[in-house]
């Protein structure tokens, strides 16, 4: 039933069962936005996929998310959880499918399963993975329901936000180029983040302090400012033991920091400084020396900040720095939401710091109004949270992309002399170390299964090694649940135990890397037929900051992903070459 014919429906039983339909539709697209979330603060923030399988009967056979980037698809793990139940039964999503630009997975396990009928809760916000997994479903005969589009009403809208929210941070960066941004203070009672001392331990509760570290370990990076590095000496740590621990931004544009600080211990988590170029250079050969990461920036603000860790591939970044810098924030436009921590106390001061410093405003009219608005006890706390700027709406406009790819299939936005590459989720993520694809390769005696190219590699700095602590390690790495991990556990132990690492991986990791690659390429004939499609095109591994493997934020970098990305796909057009010069010959 079309929404048209709902509104207009005479027959008070019909409307009912429609009511109904819905009511299931929105308990269940609600459900598949919880399970998106239950790996925040375990990985680092990716896109939040969860997928609910229910029969026709209306029971859940089946359920999956995304736990990490580079891990299996929520709906292939859905389709395994149900097994035989999926034949003829209704997958419900938060969002259409696009973990990985280039893999068809969760697609093919739905189609494969034999499930009739998908609801999805948005489309992808990313552009060129937007309608791609709806054309694909709806080629293969499954009837799909886009909320909003192909069904409405009041129940399945509710839903529909529920999506847009546990999303919000790839909406946004999707739109507004810059990472999702959430300013968190906490307050007295009066409006006070510190005493006229300074001193501000501790405004808030014990239990809101662990609400704080959930935040933490729900972000890419933790922002704070020169001054809060001199009067709090922060860890800026998600201290829960395990799981996701974000990297510590320090934005200062004068460098005037102390030499002992908490955030110049790299030793379990990495620390960027961001300052003004030129700035103290005695001092940044000092933080250098410390494994501190230094950024420099023509025009350090928050913009300049924010569109660079855009560049970067962060989707999520939590400030918790002063009033002066969150009001610089706050009018630069890329703070998105506000938490506030409000404490039942009062501590005074006409010189005690705010939460927010000087934004020019002189009139209430001007107050910066929130939108969402939450509230919520936490222990004698109460925490208000809301939007500054809403969730951008994913509704399709004219013309939309379905629309133009139905006129000409062959237009294609995205064409390029350069093509960039780094995040799964990116335009030709598959290219990336860290996609979701699976390779055996030799190992000792025999082959092994290596869960991703990035698994492989990491593990292979500890082969061969004569030392129990290095076999520990290529297990652990193996066996690790995401790339992410592989990666973490690979780079502390060569970092912290640089004597397990063999003595011959600075000659051989190249090789080493290049011969994963092609296992990958050579086993999924998709991915190798995108490698081809790119011909004539340089390939750069698009990160910043790394200057081996990526190319850098402003080219600088070696690019050798890229390079031998292109080397292969060189081989593989000299073979192709070669095939059909021999069947001219034959002919």
């Amino acid at each position: 039933m079309t929404a048209l014919s709902f509104r207009l429906c005479s027959s008070p039983l019909i409307c009912r069962a429609t009511l109904d339909h819905h009511a299931t539709d929105a308990s269940f697209i609600r459900r598949a936005a919880d399970l998106s979330e239950m790996s925040a603060g375990l990985t680092s923030p990716h896109p939040n996929f969860g997928c609910v399988i229910a029969t026709p009967s209306g029971k859940v056979a089946g359920e999956g998310y995304l736990y990490a980037q580079g891990t299996k698809p929520a709906e292939a793990l859905a389709v395994e959880a149900a097994g035989e139940f999926c034949r003829g039964s209704t997958a419900y999503l938060n969002m259409e499918p696009g973990d990985c630009h280039g893999d068809h997975t969760a697609v093919s396990a739905l189609v494969q399963a034999g499930v009739g009928r998908v609801v999805v809760g948005i489309r992808h916000p990313l552009q060129h993975l937007r309608g791609a997994a709806i054309r694909e479903m709806r080629s293969h005969g499954i009837e799909v329901n886009v909320l909003g589009e192909d069904v409405q009403s009041k129940v399945l809208e509710d839903a529909r936000k529920c999506c847009l929210l546990v999303n919000a941070p790839l909406i946004h960066r999707a739109c507004s180029r810059v990472p999702f941004s959430l300013l968190k203070y906490a307050m007295t009672l009066d409006g006070k983040i510190a005493a006229s001392s300074g001193h501000a331990a501790w405004i808030s509760s014990k239990l809101s302090r662990t609400r704080v570290f959930e935040l933490r370990g729900r972000s890419d990076a933790v922002i704070v400012g020169g001054n809060t590095v001199r009067q709090d000496d922060p860890r800026l740590t998600a201290r829960h033991g395990q799981g996701h621990t974000p990297t510590r931004i320090v934005m200062s544009q004068s460098l005037d920091l102390p030499e002992k600080a908490n955030l110049w211990d790299v030793s379990e988590v990495s620390t960027i400084v961001a300052t003004q170029r030129g700035a103290r250079k005695s001092y940044q050969k000092f933080l250098a020396s410390k494994g501190v990461e230094v950024v420099e920036f023509d025009m350090l603000n928050p913009r300049e900040v924010m569109e660079y860790f855009h560049l970067r591939g962060y989707l999520s970044i939590l400030w918790e720095c002063g009033g002066t810098l969150a009001a610089s924030a706050i009018a630069s436009g890329v703070i998105h939401k506000v938490v506030a921590f409000i404490a039942p106390k009062i501590i005074g001061g006409s010189k005690a710091p705010t939460p927010v410093g000087e934004l020019g405003m002189v009139e209430m009219t001007q107050a910066l109004n929130l939108i969402d608005v939450c509230y919520e006890q936490v222990g004698p706390d109460m925490l208000v949270s809301g939007f500054l700027q809403p969730v951008p709406d994913l509704l399709p406009v004219i013309p939309s992309e379905d629309a133009t790819f139905e006129i000409d299939p062959s237009v294609n936005p995205f064409e390029s002399s350069i093509i960039f590459f780094y995040k799964t989720w990116d335009l030709y993520g598959s290219f990336s170390n860290f996609s979701p694809h699976p390779i055996r390769m030799p190992y000792g005696d025999g082959y092994r299964t290596w869960s991703s190219v990035e698994h492989y590699y990491q593990a292979n700095k500890f082969v061969g090694v004569e030392n129990p602590l290095a076999h520990d390690c290529v297990e652990k790495i193996r066996t690790a649940k995401s790339p992410e991990e592989a990666a973490f556990i690979g780079r502390s132990k060569q970092r912290q135990q640089p004597e397990l690492v063999r003595s011959d991986w600075e000659d051989v990791k190249i090789e080493v890397m290049y011969m994963a690659l092609k296992c990958k390429f050579s086993t999924y004939p998709h991915l190798k037929k995108m490698l081809l499609s790119t011909a004539g095109s340089v390939l750069v591994e698009a990160s910043p900051h790394d200057l081996f493997w990526g190319g850098g934020r402003e080219g600088e970098g070696l690019n050798y992903l890229g390079r031998l990305l292109m080397q292969l796909r060189s081989e593989y057009l000299g073979e192709s070459s070669v095939s059909a010069e021999n069947t001219s010959l034959a002919l």
